[in-house]
Order: C-alpha cells, then structure tokens, then sequence
C-alpha cells in the first residue's frame, strides 16, 4: 500500500472480544504494523473504540442496554485501561484526544486538533482518538467511531483510512448467514446498491455496523482518500497490506487527496478577508513553500474569524496570490502583524501558533486542481 499518513480505526470487538473489559488479544499484531508503518517512515493514528465494552465489567448495570448515564460512566473508567492497554505495546509515547462533533464543527477547535496532531506526529507520538463520550449528548455525539474516524482523517489530510473490524470486508450477502457470499475486493463508486449489502451489528457492545463503515468509506474517498475494511483478527492481513496486497474490501478514492483539499481551498470556501505581505514574504511563500508569518504582513482588510479562508496579496502588484485558512481573527491578527512569531504571546498573552496560515492550509493561485 502506498500511503504516507494512515487513520486506523480499530473496532470494539477487536479491543474487547469477550466484552469483558481490554484484551491484547488481537492487538498485538496491529501494534506490530504500526510499528512496520514507523520503521517505513508513516505516519499513524489510531481512532480506537472500546472505552465502553472495557469499563462494562466494572459499572453495575445488569442489561446488555444499559442507560445513557451508564455507559457513560463505563467509558470514564474504561478509557483509562484502554490507554493503558495500547501504551503498553510500543515503545513510542502515545497521546489521548477526545472529541466530540461540536469540536469538529467549531472552527477554532476544529484548528487546534488539527495543530495537535501535526505536533504529535511531527514528534513520532502515537495519537490514539477516540469521540468523548463521558460528556456528548446525542446532539454533539459523532455517533459511532466509523465516521469519527473518517472525519479524523480528513482533519489529519491523512491518504490512506483503514477500518478494522471481525469481518473480512463488504459482502453481497451476510456471510455468517451464507457462507457461500461473495466478498467485494474492489468497490469504484459507493451508491444506493453498496448500502442495500449492509446488515446490522450482532455485537451488542459496538456503536456501528457495516452501514457506518460504508458511510465512513464514502466520507473519505471522496475528499480522497484510500479506504479499506479489513479483518483485525488476522495477523496475515497486516502482512499481506505491507507486501501491497489488498486482503479486503478497498473503496477507491474518487480524486487525489492533494488535488481536493486545493479544490476545497480554492473553489468551495468564500474568502472573508485580505492581507497584504511584502516582498520577502512573496519570496517566501512562491519560491520556498513557506508558511505566512506575521512578520510579513503589512496590512489587514475584512473581518474574519480564525479557521476562515482569506486572501494573500502582493501588496507591491496588488495581486492575490494565495488564500488560505487563517490561524487567527481579524482582531488578533491586526495586533501581531509586522511583528516576529517569538513575539506574538508577550503581545496577545497566549500563541495558538507561530505561523498566521499554514503551508498544508494554503493555495496558490496558479495551483489550484485542474
């Protein structure tokens, strides 16, 4: 397979398959690709669910559908063993963020998880997610890891998603009622006929089911991104993915990951604002890839929220160049601008980052998809 950056979403069933509490049963050899993935110079980041099946055993409830207060209960105190469970198996440092969809929907946040896991990667940590159930309402809540694993990677701008789950991939029929049903290797297109394949969980401590993993699957490839559900309870699949080989259900990315997120850039966000950098930030940003610094900007139009789109214009020609989305507000922003990023937390009395738009956040105009 080749990918740079891969999100691995790993299912309830694979961290607790007697739904009593963590087990390392099948981790191991998850672990052991990650550590494959390292030593081969990726990037990973676990989405893992199970925080609920591993507390399970420690909050009385006496139903296999315990209340809302209950499992939220049981994910507080699961978490804690689940982390420990996986920290155990590597070498590397592994950190916890936990997000609800009111994080992803807010712009600012939205920015700062985005930032954090750069950090942590650019730092060999192993970022392990998982959505933040002690204190979701069904209004905030993700809904079920698939899709907050889809969304993760696209907030990561990983190129490869991998869902691990006890079933082999997408099947016509349901195999552990038809043994004889036939698994789909490849799936170009994702419509109304995929979804009619997808049966319910018969694991009553799993969130989703093979309808999430599709809706997680349409999620990514079409912000281009590699999917594939696979088996995490063989061994030989880890192998056979470092060898290449496809050992379950891929669903094809619609369009390179780096081409969307330009399209997106360019073509889909409004531009609420304007700055104006001088010539050795034009230098910087057309010659070298850099990102924009405060020190290069001269001037500021529009009013704009932090995680908004704004323009870059050449103040000499007066030409917009690129447009990005902005680290900050309009209002920070006219406070720091001209200054060195060393300086922007003795100014505004906090440094959410030393870069004003992020390289990776960034288009020029002349590079845009075609």
């Amino acid at each position: 397979m080749n990918f740079q950056r891969v999100v691995i979403k790993v299912g309830s069933a694979l961290i607790s398959p007697t739904t009593q509490g963590c087990s390392g049963k099948y981790l191991l050899a998850i672990a052991r690709f990650i550590t494959q993935c390292h030593n081969a110079g990726k990037e990973v980041i676990l989405v893992s669910s199970g925080s609920v099946a591993a507390g399970r055993s420690l909050i009385q409830h006496g139903s296999p559908n315990p209340s809302i207060p209950t499992k939220q209960a049981m994910a507080s105190v699961g978490q804690m063993k689940m982390m420990a469970n996986w920290q155990r198996f590597f070498d590397e440092p592994c950190s916890q963020l936990l997000i609800t969809h009111g994080d992803l929907k807010d712009r600012q946040r939205y920015i700062n998880i985005k930032n954090t896991l750069r950090i942590l990667l650019a730092n060999k940590i192993i970022p392990i997610v998982n959505e933040n159930d002690t204190v979701a309402t069904d209004e905030l809540k993700v809904g079920d890891n698939d899709n907050l694993a889809a969304l993760v990677a696209l907030v990561s701008e990983a190129d490869c998603l991998l869902i691990l789950s006890d079933i082999d991939g997408v099947f016509e029929q349901d195999p552990r009622v038809n043994p004889d049903a036939k698994m789909l290797k490849e799936i170009g297109k994702i419509d109304n006929s995929i979804y009619a394949m997808a049966g319910t969980t018969r694991n009553h401590v799993a969130t989703g089911g093979m309808k999430t993993k599709i809706q997680a699957a349409e999620k990514a490839t079409e912000n281009g991104i590699e999917t594939y559900i696979i088996n995490g309870t063989r061994s030989d699949v880890f192998d056979r993915l470092l060898n290449g080989s496809n050992p379950g259900t891929h669903f094809v990315a619609q369009q390179n990951a780096i081409r969307a997120k330009k399209h997106w850039l360019k073509h889909t966000l409004k531009s609420c604002g304007q700055v104006k950098i001088d010539q050795g930030a034009v230098a910087a940003l057309l010659q070298k890839g850099a990102s924009l610094l405060p020190s290069g900007i001269s001037r500021i139009s529009g009013a704009f929220a932090a995680g908004e789109l704004i323009e870059i214009v050449d103040s000499e020609s007066d030409q917009i160049i690129a447009q990005g989305i902005s680290q900050y507000s309009s209002q920070n922003l006219g406070q720091i601008i001209g200054f060195q990023s060393e300086a922007i937390d003795g100014i505004l009395g906090y440094c959410p980052s030393k870069v004003i738009i992020h390289r990776d956040d960034m288009v020029l105009v002349n590079e845009g998809s075609k």
